[in-house]
């Protein structure tokens, strides 16, 4: 059979792509010779940092605020960055030594780059507000910096990857005492069992990396459960009371410097 009549034969039968004898390599397309010799042999991958321990290293060698915010715009072990608007790096001040900690930026904080900037967070406004605080006299925080998609909860792994820069900046504060908003934050900074609902109704005791003694801290519901859930905000009023007596009786006039 020539070549002229296996060419009609194959496009009768359907073939729109022609296939060599030999491979072609395609690494090469200046060529597009084919491959020879013997197969090269498969070299060891070289082992690379985890997440963590990357964002450990970033941490620790943050001496200030401003280098600690430089850092975690470096650290790229984080995927949530790449679908995230903005880095939401913290909000407020810390005149009065507290910082709250929750679990994620909401859709305005993503837009914004400021913590706390939607509904739950003006809520979060009116109630350190019935306490005599405002968000310039309190640092806010979330465990991860920047939005998961379609504000899911973050994952353990996305928490524990940015973790280290949590525990950095609180270091950095030396805050007087804690409030965890949410599971997660409970979990996660203060180690409670349970979450927030267990966990409310007393003080406990937080060890962060880099601070000699223990930090005390207070549970509560993040801002968002108190806005859909009347107990939850109920119990919220509860402990931040209770912080405005700790506040009032404290002696500690050092943190958050």
């Amino acid at each position: 059979m020539d070549a002229a009549t296996l060419l009609r034969l194959q496009v009768e039968w359907g073939a729109d792509e022609a296939l060599g004898e030999a491979p072609r390599n395609r690494l090469c397309p200046a060529t597009g010779a084919p491959t020879a010799g013997p197969r090269p042999s498969v070299l060891p991958m070289p082992r690379t940092a985890t997440p963590v321990a990357t964002a450990q290293s970033l941490a620790e060698q943050a001496a200030t605020l401003d280098a600690l915010r430089a850092a975690m715009e470096r650290f790229d072990g984080c995927l949530l960055r790449a679908t995230a608007t903005s880095l939401v790096f913290g909000d407020g001040g810390c005149a009065a030594g507290i910082v709250l900690v929750g679990e994620a930026p909401d859709a305005d904080s993503d837009r914004s780059g400021r913590a706390f900037a939607g509904p739950g967070g003006r809520l979060l406004d009116a109630m350190l507000g019935s306490v005599g605080l405002d968000r310039g006299a309190v640092r806010l925080l979330t465990l991860v910096p920047w939005r998961p998609p379609g504000g899911r909860p973050p994952s353990d792994a996305e928490v524990a990857a940015c973790l280290p820069f949590v525990q950095r900046h609180l270091a950095l504060l030396k805050p007087r005492a804690l409030v965890l908003m949410g599971n997660l934050a409970c979990k996660w900074i203060g180690g409670i069992e349970g979450g927030a609902r267990r966990g409310r109704g007393r003080w406990h005791g937080v060890t962060v990396p880099g601070l000699a003694a223990p930090v005390p801290a207070l549970a509560l519901a993040t801002p968002e459960q108190a806005l859909v859930r009347p107990g939850a905000k109920e119990a919220a009023w509860v402990e931040l009371r209770r912080l405005r007596r700790f506040l009032d009786e404290s002696q500690v006039t050092e943190g958050c410097k």
